[in-house]
């Protein structure tokens, strides 16, 4: 078992443990990542229309000669796309952009107030067309989840949301747990802060393994699926390096006990909704 580990979805689709993430990577330095991280045995890639660079994630797919079967593509739809109609649009953008006639996976960024469900709605049909293997969300609230629920005919197979030793949403796991929601986690060494952290410096010590391999193996251990990011070679193999190792119930205990509800984000109940601070954001 490793890098190419996956975990069973609700409908079936299997999805890498560990994907590789693009957020803030642009251009040529973008293609020669998400490279690198093929060569180091990722098949999953994260991406959003967001994020500026679903172009040069369809440059590196293409330039890789790997084959579209293998890999695993996740975007998402970003708040401003948001709508029956929009959303059907932003799909087929995305689309084009990646240079592939399907995705494997695609999510609403965020729970946006009065069209998420409309969104959800052009999601299914998108599903039920096969245009996509799955759908899921992002940064949705156990409300947002049930919401959505009350109308739709399919199930989120994901939620991703912010999930590190700081931030551990315990009782948001557990529902998305009862419900078979995977809860996927984004930044889950929190862009690097908790990796200065006492007690998982310590545990990194004795388990003789780095800071960051001790947090995404607590992740992998709660049965979280990983979006990691680096433009660093070195730290794009360590990062596929959790998987021979385990960490014991007493050391889990400990990382847990690091929550301090601290987030990178603001809560998806108060998030101003339409920010374009990312650099290589277009329209």
């Amino acid at each position: 078992m490793g890098i190419e580990s996956r975990v069973t979805l609700l409908n079936g689709v299997k999805m890498p443990k560990v994907c590789f993430g693009v957020f803030k990577l642009q251009g040529d330095e973008a293609v020669q990542s998400v490279n690198d991280a093929f060569q180091c045995g990722y098949r999953g890639i994260d991406t959003a229309s967001y994020y500026g660079n679903e172009e040069a994630v369809g440059r590196a797919i293409k330039a890789s000669n790997l084959s579209r079967e293998d890999l695993f593509i996740t975007s998402k739809v970003w708040n401003d796309e948001q709508g029956y109609h929009a959303t059907l649009q932003a799909f087929e953008r995305s689309l084009e952009r990646l240079g592939t006639d399907y995705l494997d996976l695609y999510l609403i960024h965020w729970p946006v107030p009065e069209l998420y469900q409309e969104t959800w709605q052009a999601l299914e049909k998108l599903y039920h067309e096969g245009k996509v293997c799955a759908i899921g969300v992002s940064n949705f609230e156990r409300h947002h989840l049930e919401t959505i629920a009350k109308t739709s005919s399919v199930t989120p197979v994901i939620n991703q949301i912010e999930f590190h030793p700081e931030l551990i949403q315990e009782e948001l796991r557990a529902y998305c747990r009862v419900k078979n929601i995977q809860v996927a986690a984004w930044s889950p060494l929190k862009r690097g802060k908790v990796l200065s952290n006492p007690t998982i410096k310590a545990i990194s010590e004795r388990v003789g393994k780095s800071p960051a391999q001790v947090v995404l193996r607590w992740c992998l251990q709660h049965d979280v699926i990983l979006n990691v990011k680096s433009s660093n070679l070195e730290r794009i193999k360590e990062n596929a390096d959790v998987f021979d190792f385990e960490l014991t119930r007493e050391q889990m205990a400990e990382i847990d006990a690091c929550n301090q509800d601290s987030r990178l984000a603001h809560h998806p109940d108060h998030k101003p909704f339409y920010d374009k601070t990312v650099p290589g954001r277009k329209g």
